[in-house]
């Protein structure tokens, strides 16, 4: 492969994560204001986030019962995950070509994107 095929390929594959990621939102969203019609919500006072959507797994778990939030919740996962995709992909890519320098950089992107995500400051 190389380095113009894949920058196109990256190019859609980041195109293609933002689309569906934003599809997904927009139908959550949807859904959400669907719903809940009605007076509106107080938003004078933050109230956070519920409970069972505070992880990934939970959120995905919610997602056959119908809850909107969930839905926009994944929707946003899905966009948190586009670029991480694309190290992921660019890694591979690297490899193929066998250029050990940008594998090395790509896995230690990687692993900072996942350490930024995973711990709890």
């Amino acid at each position: 492969m190389n380095d113009q095929k894949m920058e196109v390929m990256m190019g859609y594959l980041l195109r293609t994560g933002v689309l569906i990621a934003a599809a997904v939102v927009f139908v959550g969203g949807i859904l959400y204001l669907n719903k809940n019609r009605g007076p509106r919500p107080d938003y004078s006072t933050f109230h956070g986030v519920a409970a069972e959507l505070r992880s990934p797994a939970q959120i995905i778990k919610q997602i056959p019962t119908g809850n909107t939030n969930a839905i926009i919740q994944f929707g946003l996962l899905l966009l948190i995950a586009t670029p991480i995709a694309r190290v992921i992909f660019a890694g591979f890519g690297f490899f193929a070509e066998k250029d050990w320098l940008y594998v090395v950089v790509s896995l230690i992107v990687l692993a900072v994107l996942i350490y930024s995500l995973l711990s709890h400051h």
